[in-house]
């Protein structure tokens, strides 16, 4: 037993997988699954946090963005396939909760808890301007867009837009990685005064230690979205006993898939490195659109499945709002408690008219 406590970072996942090999065909018991849940969630920071230290800033926090919102992709491409046209606004619904949650939720969590705890942070205001610039041109033309064109009626592309929407968007996230992890890296590493840190000058793991991290990371990752899919049902009865709207249940689904990058987020505001919260971040919102939305388009194409991306006028002016008070916020590489109070109000807004349209 004691052993398996040392080890309990190699014990989460397999624990988790065996959970998820147990249930095949039969139900289990919901807080059995939501406690190797959020086991397994914790494993997967502690791996991440591994591969970091080993290949440095901002590679690191790229992995997991990129490794989570790919498992992700993966989960809303199977259900869209599984519900066909039922499933026509499932991408633009996640894909909003995920911005809405990142850059109000988690992002406002950061700076209030950062705030609270050192009184100012600062951080590198070059690599957040040219993130959140990509940010905005991603979700305009992914998310607002489609409701101004009039080739198709309502908030939709014709096979042609989306098309081309589908390939900008992949193409101007490729250009960011490339920006961010090679033309000007320097961008998006911590200030020099906050890379004091002891921890950024422990002993980095060893090669063999950082890829066998990569691997029951990638394992963490994809039994969380699995967990996470056997969650959804009894939430979806929850939320349909409370009558509650059904937009509730990707809100729900979109914070637990989300939740390794928070807890890594946190867990570096903590420990005074702001930089890296914001660039797992921002990061995983671009990957969130940059990746996910020329998949589903991809498949929208192939199979015919009908995809409607634009957001109604109400989800609209929040998601203005939120690039607004972002930009804002990290127009000035120092951030206060006002700042994460902001954007933590915006966030219950969103949540409250969510519930409460």
């Amino acid at each position: 037993m004691h052993r398996i406590f040392q080890h309990w970072t190699s014990a989460a996942p397999a624990a988790a997988w065996l959970l998820i090999a147990i249930g095949l065909g039969v139900k289990l018991p919901i807080l059995a699954v939501a406690a190797v849940l959020i086991g397994t969630v914790l494993a997967a920071v502690h791996h991440a946090e591994l591969i970091a230290h080993r290949v440095g800033e901002p590679f690191g926090t790229l992995v997991l963005a990129v490794a989570v919102t790919v498992i992700e992709l993966g989960l809303i491409v199977t259900l869209m396939s599984a519900a066909g046209a039922g499933a026509a606004s499932l991408a633009r619904d996640t894909v909003f909760a995920a911005v809405m949650i990142i850059l109000n939720g988690l992002i406002g969590i950061c700076i209030f808890i950062g705030s609270v705890r050192f009184k100012e942070q600062i951080f590198q205001q070059t690599g957040v301007s040219a993130s959140l610039g990509t940010l905005c041109a991603l979700t305009v033309l992914t998310l607002i867009l489609p409701n101004f064109t009039v080739s198709e009626p309502g908030p939709v592309y014709s096979a042609s837009q989306l098309g081309f929407v589908a390939v900008v968007s992949f193409l101007l996230y490729a250009t960011f990685v490339a920006v961010q992890t090679v033309r000007h890296r320097d961008y998006f590493l911590p200030d020099k005064l906050v890379a004091a840190d002891h921890d950024v000058h422990a002993t980095p793991p060893s090669a063999q230690r950082a890829w066998l991290s990569f691997a029951l990371l990638l394992a963490c990752l994809g039994a969380v979205v699995l967990l996470a899919k056997k969650l959804a049902p009894p939430i979806e009865a929850a939320v349909r006993e409370a009558g509650a709207p059904q937009a509730i249940v990707g809100v729900i689904i979109a914070a637990l898939v989300l939740m390794p990058e928070s807890v890594a987020a946190i867990r570096a505001t903590l420990a005074n490195r702001l930089q890296t919260s914001l660039n797992l971040g921002l990061g995983s919102a671009l990957a969130t659109i940059g990746l996910t939305i020329p998949a589903v388009a991809a498949l929208s194409i192939l199979v015919d499945l009908p995809i409607a991306l634009g957001l109604d006028t109400k989800s609209a002016v929040l998601l203005f709002l939120t690039l607004i008070v972002s930009t804002l916020t990290l127009g000035t590489g120092k951030t206060t408690v006002l700042q994460g109070a902001v954007h933590l109000v915006i966030f219950a807004v969103y949540l409250f008219t969510t519930i409460v349209p």
